[in-house]
């Protein structure tokens, strides 16, 4: 497989769950500010010019984040990265769209891109911001008494981590739960082998 990424965004999400895993695949890196993700050979691969992109063996090409955490949870049963349980299923893909839709697409998405919505630069990031707390703040509520998500680790936690490292990163103050299952997730070793080598200690 082929997996094309950028160290620290959204694709370290779905980096995570290739190690967790234990897929073989090599490693594209992408340099977003060089514009790597609009060049003719990468739209010839994904015509949207975004990452994660992964490649398959039999040549299936997915292209954003929930198409290929689901696409691996389900190829890979036994790794349990969606809960048997319909219930907690269906809580773990919640989430998994509450992270990449609305927390990073609707918040973080005006923080890193403010150039997107108009001219008024701090207020969007200032705007953007606020999208992210309000959300953590529900996220918070939905981890209570909780380790993970659905319980066990699942396809969710990859998605959380990543929005999670996002607001570390910028200094934003992560509730409790969120806080505890950031730094859980820290502590698993597939987490901390993708953090490295991404370059972050």
């Amino acid at each position: 497989m082929k997996f094309y990424m950028t160290p620290g965004s959204c694709s370290t999400g779905i980096h995570i769950l290739l190690e967790e895993i234990g897929l073989v695949f090599e490693a594209h890196v992408l340099n977003l500010p060089r514009g790597d993700h609009l060049t003719p050979e990468y739209l010839a691969i994904n015509p949207n010019g975004t990452i994660p992109t992964l490649v398959c063996d039999d040549g299936l090409v997915l292209t954003d984040f929930v198409s290929i955490a689901t696409w691996l949870a389900k190829s890979h049963p036994r790794r349990k990265l969606l809960p048997e349980d319909p219930s907690l299923a269906q809580e773990a893909l919640a989430m998994l769209e509450f992270c990449t839709r609305h927390i990073h697409g609707e918040g973080f998405r005006r923080v890193f891109t403010p150039e997107r919505y108009g001219a008024a630069r701090e207020e969007i990031i200032t705007e953007g911001r606020a999208i992210a707390e309000s959300a953590f703040e529900a996220v918070n509520a939905e981890l209570a008494g909780r380790a993970y998500v659905a319980g066990d680790f699942s396809i969710a936690d990859a998605a959380l981590f990543y929005v999670e490292f996002w607001a570390d990163k910028i200094g934003m103050t992560l509730q409790p739960n969120c806080r505890a299952h950031y730094q859980r997730m820290k502590t698993r070793p597939a987490v901390r082998q993708v953090l490295a080598e991404e370059g972050y200690r």
